[in-house]
């Protein structure tokens, strides 16, 4: 990517996607090229949560809501430590943003931060495109960047795909750091940073969770090097079918019967360590607004989703897998995607959604609530 700081708001910009369809509008944020993913969100809101989340690395986001920046960004909604979304697509962008707890323009914060994006052009018809065609390469393109079409699409047609991306060390911690937990420690977590959310260890904080995050890379000696009550596997971007390294530590932690709870990338480490294989989604899920059912209880939840990646597992029935017999817990209501797993004979689960509810719903809260209540039952 390379961006200058920024530009007039109402500079030229083009959007160029791989199979040669042009959306043209105005740049937002600062002004250059980048290339990613693209996809879109269906959230109303919470888009200082979906930009800051690691989850998005290499991926240009197109916000389906029409009016976007309205709130604003401050310094207390970051999931993370910095922008890691590759490029931001918004149609009508707010002029001034009128929340009390705003601290700057997210146009601001975009260009800040070297996030090219664009306004301007119809989302609607850009996510009813990739709704039919499914995601892909994208190219924006501003300022000096700007060219003749076929030029700007045979950049785009260079840029990686998704599909065989290894990206989780690229985001995650470089070094293991402790969050306390909050009032009376009641248990250890082990948590492996494939792209965690600053929220996410909070949650577990606020139920008397010591949490020790650890980087991509670590090993089982490293999980077990801070006797774990229980271990945790996070969210993060890229392809899990070339994630290997995480697969191979979770399989020891089910070796050892540990307490385990994954979400979203961490829901297919353990689809992989169980047996089962992944695939890539049309077009995915991502926003604040997707149900899901938890066939365990038959509640329907509305629930918080970034994923292009999805578990191949048998719906209907249990599965033998060499850690005993499995089960799919969670099925989107949407498309019948498996959302969930859980072993029957060992004290291990995941979700493929965010049950930290930053930004989204609070449905799924209960989810760090089993968590405990395995580790409850492991040490009685």
């Amino acid at each position: 990517m390379t961006t200058s700081t920024r530009g007039a708001a109402k500079s030229p910009a083009v959007l160029v996607l791989e199979d040669g369809r042009i959306f043209r509008g105005r740049a937002y944020g600062a002004v250059g090229e980048t290339f990613g993913e693209a996809v879109f969100s269906t959230g109303m809101t919470g888009y200082q949560e979906t930009l800051t989340d690691p989850s998005y690395h290499r991926q240009v986001v197109v916000m389906t809501a029409p009016h976007v920046g309205n709130t604003g960004v401050n310094d207390e909604d970051m999931e993370s430590r910095k922008i890691w979304v590759s490029g931001y697509v918004v149609r009508d962008p707010a002029r001034v943003p009128s929340s009390w707890r705003s601290q700057r323009t997210l146009d601001d914060e975009l260009a800040t931060q070297g996030v090219v994006g664009i306004s301007g052009i119809d989302t609607r018809a850009l996510t009813r495109h990739l709704r039919e065609r499914g995601a892909m390469r994208v190219g924006i393109f501003s300022g000096e960047a700007l060219g003749d079409d076929a030029a700007l699409l045979a950049r785009v047609h260079e840029a990686p795909q998704m599909k065989g991306a290894d990206l989780s060390a690229e985001v995650a911690t470089t070094e293991p750091y402790v969050v306390p937990a909050i009032g009376e420690k009641r248990f250890t977590v082990a948590a492996v940073d494939l792209g965690i959310k600053g929220m996410t260890p909070h949650r577990m904080a606020e139920r008397g969770i010591e949490v020790h995050v650890l980087p991509a890379t670590a090993t089982v000696d490293d999980v077990y090097a801070v006797n774990p009550d229980g271990v945790f596997f996070s969210n993060g971007p890229g392809d899990p079918a070339t994630a290997d390294h995480p697969v191979s530590v979770m399989r020891g932690v089910l070796e050892r019967g540990t307490p385990l709870f994954g979400i979203c990338f961490g829901n297919q480490i353990l689809g992989r360590a169980l047996g089962f294989g992944t695939y890539k989604l049309k077009y995915g899920h991502r926003g604040i607004n997707q149900p899901v059912q938890d066939r365990t209880t038959g509640k329907v939840e509305v629930t918080a989703h970034n994923h292009g990646f999805a578990v191949d597992a048998p719906l209907e029935k249990v599965s033998e897998t060499p850690f005993g017999r499995a089960e799919v817990s969670h099925v989107c209501l949407n498309d019948n995607v498996v959302e969930g797993l859980q072993l029957l004979d060992r004290p291990a689960f995941s979700v493929q959604y965010h049950p930290e509810a930053a930004a989204g719903p609070h449905d799924a809260a209960y989810l760090f609530d089993r968590f405990v209540s395995l580790m409850e039952g492991q040490r009685a």
